[in-house]
């Protein structure tokens, strides 16, 4: 056996269904590395080509792997309203910069049930002017829910985008009781 493949990245992956549709699960022996929404066969397969490409090892389907097992479960647990913090180790390597300190600030410093203004998010990283840059790196975010994107919102009141849609975001909020559940 040739030992050129020791130091090559394995990358995993499966789909989960939640109560705002199937998410995509993503981990490398780091951890979790990406958390991607509405996945369907073609945002999967677009996302799997994007892994492959940016992390350099071809994802594998691997639904019982250890490494997305507790991922798995603790997913279930926060959709079922049982676990309020995701305690998981996190591969931060599809970010770097401005936008990785700004989502390590929010997975760190906003916790459920609570919301923060892009404003407010910008000067807990010491930028107080760069809201707007801030929503780019919400916008960004590989790991959605786990670090929770969903709980910023515009300083006005506004909901403010979300990569995973409104109807996501508002779910998200309902289920961590900031928001009336909704109608319909």
């Amino acid at each position: 056996m040739d030992s050129h493949g020791q130091n090559e990245q394995r990358v995993v992956w499966t789909v989960v269904g939640t109560d705002i549709g199937p998410l995509l699960l993503a981990a490398t022996q780091d951890g979790l590395v990406n958390v991607v929404f509405h996945a369907t066969d073609a945002v999967r397969e677009k996302t799997l080509d994007r892994l492959a490409s940016r992390l350099g090892a071809e994802p594998v389907e691997a639904p019982d792997s250890p490494l997305l097992a507790e991922a798995i479960r603790q997913f279930a647990a926060y959709f079922a309203g049982t676990r309020r913090d995701f305690d998981l180790p996190l591969d931060w390597s599809l970010i770097s910069g401005f936008n990785r300190q700004v989502l390590r600030e929010l997975a760190s410093g906003v916790p459920y049930g609570s919301v923060v203004g892009y404003g407010d998010l910008a000067g807990q990283v010491g930028q107080p002017r760069a809201a707007q840059a801030v929503g780019v790196a919400m916008g960004s975010n590989p790991l959605p829910v786990v670090v929770p994107c969903h709980r910023v919102v515009e300083s006005d009141g506004g909901i403010g985008g979300f990569g995973g849609g409104l109807e996501t975001k508002r779910k998200l909020l309902a289920l961590e009781g900031v928001l009336p559940e909704p109608l319909f």
